[in-house]
């Protein structure tokens, strides 16, 4: 009985986390609406058209212009939002359940939007501007985001940590990293593109959050130090969101959507 109440007490304390930070993104997806400025940048396409040769250069047609500011508090609302979820009646015994048996399903189904958010806006910032592309990106990250879903559910039957999903996943994941590096650097070469200064701080800080979200389920599953508790890994997962959704939230803030 004491045990009971013990391990209520503590997935009580993570449903109270878990609303603070609810309420912590919500309120930088606010600001982020409120103060904000109109920047944008363009989405482009290169479909071919007739009446040229195949092989001859076509100029990019802007599609549209995203206002950068409802992107960025996009995926503050959607972290919000998921946190908002797992404090719901139904919604947190699920959530506990799979805690229990050391998985996060709600946590890989948010970041796969979120996170595939973030690294599109990143991508812009960048000079990747090509729809095709963007999409592509998207779909990449979230294919990263999925294996770690994959990891946490293939390893609740195995007597020794399978790895696969984790390198397919981490596969996945660095092809975005290496195709903005390709561009950034490209427009770094380039002293007429102007990239701003701020992106210089975004992408190291950026990526090395991302590589420590990896590093947190390697804890988890090397059961090092306090990580051999699941819950304590699950705790920093719930902290790295905020840090890293915050980080690129001001940054870009701070750069461009400061109201003139």
């Amino acid at each position: 009985m004491e045990n009971k109440e013990g391990a209520d007490r503590v997935f009580g304390r993570i449903r109270i986390f878990n609303a603070i930070m609810a309420v912590l993104h919500a309120l930088q997806g606010i600001l982020m609406l409120a103060l904000s400025s109109d920047y944008s940048l363009p989405v482009t396409t290169t479909f071919l058209r007739g009446g040229g040769p195949l092989d001859q250069p076509r100029s990019p047609e802007v599609l549209v212009r995203l206002r950068i500011g409802p992107l960025v508090a996009a995926f503050l609302f959607m972290s919000a939002l998921a946190h908002l979820l797992l404090t719901l009646p139904r919604i947190y015994e699920w959530y506990v359940r799979n805690l229990k048996k050391g998985a996060n399903y709600a946590r890989w189904m948010e970041y796969s939007f979120s996170a595939s958010l973030m690294i599109v806006v990143i991508a812009m910032l960048s000079g990747v501007y090509d729809m095709s592309t963007l999409i592509l990106l998207f779909f990449m990250n979230m294919m990263m985001i999925l294996f770690g879903w994959l990891m946490e559910l293939h390893n609740q039957s195995t007597e020794k940590t399978n790895w696969t999903s984790f390198y397919f996943g981490c596969l996945a994941g660095i092809i975005p990293w290496v195709v903005i590096a390709l561009y950034f650097f490209s427009a770094v070469s380039r002293p007429e593109a102007g990239v701003p200064t701020f992106v210089y701080f975004i992408l190291p800080i950026i990526f090395v959050f991302f590589n420590i979200f990896a590093l947190n389920m390697v804890l988890q599953y090397r059961k090092v130090g306090k990580w051999r508790d699941y819950l304590f890994g699950e705790k920093v997962y719930i902290l790295l969101s905020l840090l890293a959704k915050s980080a690129l939230a001001w940054q870009v803030f701070g750069g461009t959507l400061r109201g003139k």
